[in-house]
C-alpha cells in the first residue's frame, strides 16, 4: 500500500483548467474495502503509477476503465498511446459539470493522459516555466505539456485514431479530454519557496543539492537512505536501513558515475524526514 497512499498523498500540479488543458479530479476514496493487486516489480515507474491509477479508478463506482495503454498504428509503427478511456455512470448533468461541457449531448467517456513527474527547480534558467526540469536534467516540464498537447491528445483525433477507437465500437466525437498531470517538485537547497503560480505549492515537497554542498558540515549529522526508484513516490518512513553520512557517500558518488541524481531521505535528530537529491551536474 505505499505505493497507493503516496500516490494519494500527491497533488497535481494544478487545479481546474491552466496551460489549455483540464485536471481531471480524482473523487475522494473509501479505502476500506479496497484490496490492491500486487504491482509487478519489474514495470518502471511511470507503468507502475498508471497501474496504481487503474486499481484506484476501477474502486470508484461512477467509473469505468473501458481500455488503457491503447496502441495507435500507422501500418506496422506504432505512432503513439492513449493513456485510459473511462466510461462515467454520473448523472449526464453532473458529468458534464464536471467535463465543464456545455453541450446538452455531452458523452460519458473520458480520454486521460496521466503524468507523473519529478522537477527540480532549477533557478539558472530565465523563464519560469522551463525552470522545471528532471534530477537528471531531462524530463523538462514544458517539452511534457507541449507533448501532451501538440500530440498525445490530438491523436485521438489523426486517422489512426479514429480507425483504432472505431474498431473498438468507439465514436471520437463523443469523448472528452482530460488530464491528470501530477508530480513532486524539488527547490534548491536553502532557499525560500518560491512561487510557482499557476503550479501549486503543495506539489513541492523537498530539496535539491550539488554534491559540494551536501559534502559540507551542514548533512554530516544526519542519517540517510538512498531510495530505489520504485519508491520515490513513496512516503518516507522508517522501515529502511539508515546509513550515516559517512557511509552514504560512496553509494551517491557511484550514482553520478552514471549521471544519476539519486532520492535520499535524511533523517533528522528529532526524527523528521527529509527528501532530497543529490544532484551530479
Amino acid at each position: 500500500m505505499k505505493h497507493i497512499h503516496g500516490f494519494l498523498a500527491s497533488s497535481p500540479l494544478w487545479k481546474g483548467t491552466q496551460f489549455g488543458l483540464q485536471q481531471f479530479e480524482l473523487p475522494p476514496l473509501d479505502l476500506t474495502h479496497f484490496e490492491p493487486t500486487p504491482i509487478p516489480e519489474k514495470l518502471r515507474l511511470g507503468h507502475q503509477i498508471e497501474y496504481i491509477f487503474h486499481q484506484l479508478v476501477s474502486h470508484l463506482d461512477p467509473y469505468e476503465v473501458i481500455a488503457h495503454n491503447i496502441q495507435i498504428k500507422k501500418g506496422n509503427d506504432t505512432v503513439g498511446e492513449l493513456d485510459f478511456l473511462i466510461r462515467s455512470s454520473l448523472p449526464a448533468r453532473q458529468f458534464r459539470e464536471t467535463c465543464q461541457e456545455t453541450n446538452q449531448n455531452s458523452k460519458k467517456l473520458l480520454h486521460l493522459e496521466l503524468t507523473y513527474k519529478f522537477y527540480i527547480i532549477d533557478p539558472t534558467i530565465a523563464d519560469p516555466i522551463h525552470q522545471l526540469v528532471g534530477p537528471n536534467r531531462k524530463d523538462a516540464f514544458f517539452a511534457k505539456l507541449e507533448k501532451t498537447k501538440q500530440k498525445q491528445l490530438p491523436l485521438v483525433f489523426t486517422e489512426e485514431g479514429i480507425q483504432t477507437l472505431t474498431t473498438l465500437g468507439i465514436d471520437p466525437t463523443e469523448i472528452n479530454q482530460k488530464v491528470l498531470f501530477m508530480g513532486q517538485i524539488f527547490t534548491p537547497y536553502h532557499t525560500s519557496v518560491p512561487s510557482i503560480a499557476p503550479l501549486q505549492t503543495d506539489c513541492i515537497v523537498g530539496y535539491w543539492v550539488h554534491m559540494h554542498d551536501f559534502e559540507l558540515d551542514d548533512f554530516k549529522a544526519h542519517t540517510y537512505y538512498i531510495t530505489y526508484k520504485s519508491e520515490w513516490i513513496h512516503i518516507p518512513h522508517n522501515e529502511v536501513s539508515w546509513s550515516s553520512h559517512q557511509e552514504i557517500l560512496p553509494k551517491i558518488h557511484a550514482k553520478h558515475q552514471v549521471k544519476r541524481a539519486p532520492m535520499l531521505w535524511i533523517k533528522k535528530a528529532d526524527h523528521s524526514i527529509d527528501k532530497c537529491f543529490v544532484v551530479w551536474w
